[in-house]
């Protein structure tokens, strides 16, 4: 049987949500997130960033959500800063220029975006002629696995008000960069530096579910709105609640993603040590190592995973997830099986 690394969510839900789920299945309650188990959750994820007046929605998934929120955002003649390798470029079937918002695509160190990439566009976009550059994307975790520090986001934050341009962070992968081994900021410290950011549920134990937190009053106003107009205020919204608040009553979310990590790391660590390089240095829950084509075409019997990029002739990067469910004999049978053929 295959093992898969493709990605975070190949696995159900954690058994906590799972048993919640079953016990409250035959309560009522009120739809459209008026529920009791949202209103908690709300109370709780506000008290977690330490700001009793953000806005926070549920939606469903990450697509959706930066698909909601982008558009919510922008004027018909506004548009969107990315790197190359951000998810709304290459994985969202151009889901934000169906809205009606030009993507400028600028390169990325490690998959992260500088001040000088950005004012690359704004330099150029300076009249009404062409589109207006008005809101940054970023990922943190990013595309490629790596994380922004501190001192990085602050830079950017500072950068984009001073220009006037809305920071939004794409939280995916939150959790994983969050409990990574190289961050030095919290989840309050990451909500002060942006407009809007979400919480990736579904990446990290929810069976569905991100939790999009606008922290920019200007841009609270009728949001829900957007979500009813977009298919996603959700009648039986009352499973959001429930998943994000077994999540964070007792930090099990950051749980989660430390394991996530955890077994990352020793993948990581193992095949560094038998002597192969890496496309991006990663200490989150995707790594990406560099081995030649026939390597690849032997560890594909046995195991799931993306060949990433294509280098040569000779050489891939491949891309392997792990998650909150991951098995570490899963990772020891993947790091025999490499030795092996090495």
């Amino acid at each position: 049987m295959i093992y898969s690394f493709k990605n975070d969510y190949s696995e159900g839900v954690h058994p906590r949500i799972l048993d919640v789920l079953k016990q409250t299945n035959l309560e009522q309650h009120e739809g459209y997130g008026e529920d009791r188990y949202c209103s908690e959750a709300i109370r709780l994820l506000r008290h977690k960033i330490q700001n009793p007046s953000a806005d926070i929605h549920f939606i469903p998934g990450g697509t959706q959500t930066n698909a909601i929120v982008i558009p919510s955002i922008l004027k018909p003649y506004e548009s969107v800063v990315s790197t190359s390798t951000g998810h709304i470029t290459t994985h969202e079937a151009g889901a934000i220029e169906h809205a009606g918002h030009k993507i400028h695509c600028v390169p990325g160190r490690d998959g992260k975006l500088s001040c000088k990439s950005i004012q690359s566009v704004l330099s150029v976009h300076n009249d009404e002629h062409m589109v207006k550059p008005k809101l940054v994307y970023i990922s943190d975790a990013t595309e490629t696995g790596t994380l922004y520090k501190k001192q990085e986001l602050e830079t950017l934050s500072r950068f984009c008000r001073s220009e006037g341009l809305f920071l939004y962070l794409d939280g995916a992968r939150i959790g994983s960069a969050l409990c990574s081994q190289d961050n030095d900021m919290t989840l309050a410290q990451l909500s002060e530096l942006v407009d809007v950011f979400y919480i990736g549920g579904t990446k990290n134990g929810a069976m569905l579910g991100e939790a999009v937190i606008i922290m920019n009053d200007s841009l609270k106003e009728n949001f829900r709105f957007h979500l009813k107009q977009k298919g996603a205020l959700l009648a039986k919204s009352r499973i959001f609640g429930l998943q994000f608040l077994e999540l964070f009553k007792d930090d099990l979310f950051f749980k989660l993603a430390e394991h996530a990590n955890k077994m990352a790391s020793k993948l990581s660590q193992h095949i560094e040590n038998m002597g192969y390089t890496f496309l991006t240095p990663s200490t989150t829950n995707q790594i990406f190592p560099i081995f030649k084509q026939d390597m690849i075409d032997c560890l594909s019997k046995k195991y799931g995973f993306y060949v990433w990029e294509k280098l040569d002739d000779q050489y891939s990067a491949v891309r392997l997830v792990t998650s909150w469910a991951t098995r570490e004999q899963a990772v020891d049978r993947f790091i025999e099986d490499l030795e092996a053929i090495s």
